[in-house]
């Protein structure tokens, strides 16, 4: 418990040092108006500084309770072992956007490069997408909790905002959509797959989070592998895809050598076919009200039990094929020959690779003062 209240801390930290460090950097109206990817920062790093300290709270008092004999969860005392469920889901809901939003902000900004515009198209639409899911994304923690025993009211309120949360989100998923469909980009770009793979799988997470969103709904399928379902099409499908996009985008800026094309195109191939079929066939079995964290369920899902096994298998080595492919780069030294995208991206202005001291294949470069 010590060592998340450490984790805390440093969250709390490297939020305010982000704050601060952006806070200089608008300062200049071009950085503030090229580069959405800083926004995302910075409503990433609000988020995490308005709920961290509401999960610490929550932590210090189940610490009192185990050692020092207070009863703030403790029914026998008085407590209200409810209260820790708002108060860790009041961080755990907002925590699943703190992971997603640099991933909304990535997306956004790679999808300006490859149409090569001056400016993101509905910059400011998606800009305050970004704010509403902010301000939405911390007052709907309640429906984690719809079979504890909330009143109607309390339901029927946590279920409506989480429902209007679709629409920033799809306020970005169809700007992305005209940016793309606007470029010029090959279609045979890797980059272009993963984005339009991101596109898809996180719409398809949606949908299924506006079907558990209804209190009615959920209520049926509470703690059904539904749920798993709609959070890994969500989450690690959406974090996982923004993470390639990151190392697709700017491992040939930071090293200086491209990836190879052909490889990313079947590592991209082979992901979506493990990812999809380890977890769309979850959803079958939440409708079908098999709960989670069951080892035992009957015989009959047993051959769609083995499909997701494999496809977890041909995940897990997307995963270690994407690692050879950053090590075939390394060794066989592709220079890159230039960068493609706007003159509004500052990055896009500059050498291939980058100045000597964030190239990894040469020595520092020391400047006497």
């Amino acid at each position: 418990m010590f060592s998340l209240h450490l984790a805390g801390l440093s969250s709390v930290l490297g939020s305010i040092n982000f704050i601060c460090t952006l806070y200089t950097a608008f300062v200049d109206n071009f950085i503030s108006r090229s580069s959405i990817l800083l926004w995302s920062y910075l409503f990433t790093s609000i988020l995490l500084l308005l709920t961290i300290p509401v999960l610490a709270a929550a932590i210090t008092m189940l610490l009192f309770d185990r050692n020092f004999g207070s009863a703030f969860f403790d029914p026998l005392g008085g407590g209200d072992p409810i209260l820790f469920q708002h108060m860790f889901w009041f961080f755990g809901h907002p925590e699943v956007y703190v992971l997603i939003l640099p991933g909304f902000g990535m997306i956004s900004h790679v999808c300006s490069n490859l149409g090569c515009s001056y400016d993101t198209f509905g910059f400011y639409g998606l800009l305050f997408a970004m704010f509403s899911i902010v301000c939405l994304g911390s007052v709907v923690w309640g429906h984690h909790m719809f079979t504890v025993g909330l009143d109607v009211k309390t339901a029927v309120f946590f279920s409506s905002v989480t429902m209007i949360i679709g629409v920033p989100t799809g306020i970005k998923v169809f700007s992305w959509l005209y940016m793309i469909l606007n470029s010029r980009v090959s279609l045979r770009e890797p980059v272009f797959w993963w984005v339009l793979s991101f596109i898809v799988l996180f719409t398809i997470g949606g949908v299924t989070g506006i079907i558990l969103s209804a209190c009615v709904l959920d209520n049926i399928l509470h703690d059904t592998w539904f749920v798993v379902a709609h959070f890994h099409y969500v989450m690690s499908l959406g974090s996982y895809i923004s993470i390639i996009v990151f190392f697709v985008w700017w491992w040939p800026v930071i090293t200086g050598v491209s990836l190879n094309k052909y490889l990313l195109q079947c590592h991209c191939i082979v992901s979506n076919v493990g990812f999809n079929l380890c977890f769309f066939p979850m959803h079958y079995f939440g409708v079908c009200g098999l709960p989670r964290r069951v080892c035992v369920y009957e015989s009959g899902y047993a051959w769609i039990n083995i499909l997701c096994s494999i496809g977890s298998f041909i995940s897990a080595f997307s995963g270690c094929f994407f690692v050879f492919i950053l090590w075939e780069s390394l060794v066989n030294k592709n220079v890159v020959l230039g960068y493609y995208g706007s003159s509004a991206t500052l990055l896009n202005l500059c050498w291939a690779p980058v100045p000597y001291h964030n190239n990894f294949f040469n020595q520092g470069l020391f400047v006497d003062y």
